[in-house]
């Protein structure tokens, strides 16, 4: 095991449900330093590991453990942190109760504080549904958190993306019929099609005409879809998608008491420096939707990962949207925020 565990005990989920014996799974890169101010934060997005966010880690890069403590906090729900697959009876598989990014940040908050008694963070980066947590730190915790990153992430699942997600899931459900006493007899097996649903979403149309993918070792289109998103999809437990596809969903920054769904002034209420990188040709979490976000935060930059990735432009497969990102994580580390 890889990574270390911090027991959260019973606690209230903003559903109104308690989880008993809850625990976040997360693993830390670099040392902390004695003031306590040399913290980086990067969740994991739908459907990834603590593994799957090392690309972005390393000597002289941005996120240099030989500088900064780095967390990498796992979401809920992705196997290693609380989920249907590994809570007991009687929240296991389709029992799980319904968690949200607030209750993800919360539970992250509570890891700084008690386990590492840090009170300052420098960044908070994340890809996705990760970027949707860098944006709800700042909104949760504006005066503990310095600067946020997002990329390829958006503050709130706009309708279309609302609609992506649904149809991803609806690709699952009919496996059973659409039939919700019938979601304990899924198997990962019945992802075969989730798989195919997010393959014409994950990429852009010019990725997929410029036959990216044979840089990818592979000779057809059918072949790209089988070995990667059918594969990556099957690899997973069905009640965790539906877990992690329902918190995606209902990822609004303002849905909780401090901003009663006033998605404006949650936006308006984040002091952390910003800069915000979507992919250029994301089909889902548009530059669009960032650009209105973008302008509601005051401290916010607007940088689109320029590339033909779409989604992936930010998943540390193509090595020059990797350096731009990286390079301006390093920028953005390099501002004073006490001016």
């Amino acid at each position: 095991m890889d990574y270390e565990i911090f027991n959260l005990g019973d606690v209230l989920l903003q559903s109104g449900v308690t989880l008993p014996n809850a625990f976040l799974a997360y693993k830390t890169y670099g040392k902390l330093n004695e003031q306590k101010d040399n913290v980086i934060v990067y969740p994991t997005a739908f459907g990834d590991q603590h593994v799957q966010n090392e690309w972005l880690i390393g000597s002289g890069m941005a996120l240099d453990p030989e500088k900064y403590f780095i967390i990498v906090p796992n979401l809920l729900g992705n196997g290693l942190s609380s989920s249907p697959s590994n809570t007991p009876p009687p929240f296991d598989r389709a029992n799980f109760p319904q968690v949200t990014i607030y209750d993800n940040v919360r539970f992250q908050h509570q890891l700084l504080t008690e386990k590492f008694g840090i009170q300052k963070i420098a960044l908070v980066v994340g890809w996705s549904m990760g970027g949707i947590q860098a944006f709800q730190w700042g909104a949760s915790y504006p005066e503990m958190v310095e600067r946020i990153a997002p990329f390829g992430g958006i503050a709130k699942p706009w309708p279309h993306t609302y609609v992506v997600l649904e149809g991803v899931k609806a690709s699952l459900l009919s496996a059973v019929g659409f039939d919700s006493s019938k979601l304990n007899q899924l198997s990962s097996a019945d992802l075969r099609a989730a798989g195919r649903v997010y393959a014409g979403w994950g990429l852009s149309q010019a990725f997929y005409r410029e036959e990216l993918y044979r840089e990818m070792g592979f000779d057809t289109l059918e072949d790209f879809v089988a070995g990667v998103w059918e594969d990556s999809f099957m690899n997973m437990d069905p009640h965790n998608v539906l877990a992690m596809l329902w918190t995606g969903q209902h990822a609004d920054i303002s849905a909780n008491p401090s901003y009663n769904g006033d998605f404006d002034k949650a936006l308006q209420s984040i002091k952390a420096l910003a800069c915000i990188m979507p992919g250029s040709t994301d089909l889902f979490c548009t530059a669009d939707d960032n650009k209105y976000e973008a302008k509601r935060i005051p401290n916010a930059v607007l940088k689109p990962i320029q590339s033909i990735w779409g989604h992936f432009a930010g998943r540390g497969i193509n090595s020059a949207d990797n350096l731009f990102i990286d390079d301006n994580l390093i920028r953005l580390l390099s501002l004073n925020t006490k001016e």
